[in-house]
């Protein structure tokens, strides 16, 4: 008797069940849209606290500059070196855009000197409105 033949004769039918491999990847489909939304945060930066912050609606329009706790950075999720780098970064990223706004997000922990020398560099990159980004008090 051959190999792959029954005794009537017949080829056996080989086929690939498909069922599980649609159920990992309807698995994973789920696993990547739950955690996707997570990845989209910026950085992590404990703003001061101030009563009756401003809502800024524009934010959404603006450009975020963030200076974390350790001294890093960074314009939305790309990092700059330092201060200096800056300037030429933002004239680059504001390219064509007539408004200039630019938002600062900088760590309370930050020490005043540091915060200064950012807020110059964007001054130096043409910006003309600069805002300061901070939060309600936490009851």
């Amino acid at each position: 008797m051959e190999v792959g033949r029954r005794e009537s004769g017949r080829s056996t039918l080989s086929q690939i069940n498909v069922t599980p491999f649609v159920d990992v990847m309807l698995v994973l489909l789920v696993i990547f849209m739950v955690t996707a939304p997570m990845m989209e945060q910026g950085v992590d930066v404990n703003l001061p606290e101030v009563e009756n912050a401003p809502n800024l609606e524009a934010a959404k329009e603006s450009l975020i500059v963030t200076v974390e706790k350790s001294g890093a950075i960074s314009i939305g999720r790309t990092k700059v070196p330092n201060a200096t780098k800056l300037t030429p970064v933002l004239q680059q990223v504001l390219k064509g855009n007539t408004e200039r706004h630019v938002l600062l997000e900088a760590d309370q922990d930050v020490p005043y000197g540091k915060v200064v020398q950012v807020m110059a560099a964007i001054k130096r990159a043409g910006v003309k409105k600069l805002g300061m980004v901070s939060q309600e008090p936490q009851s």
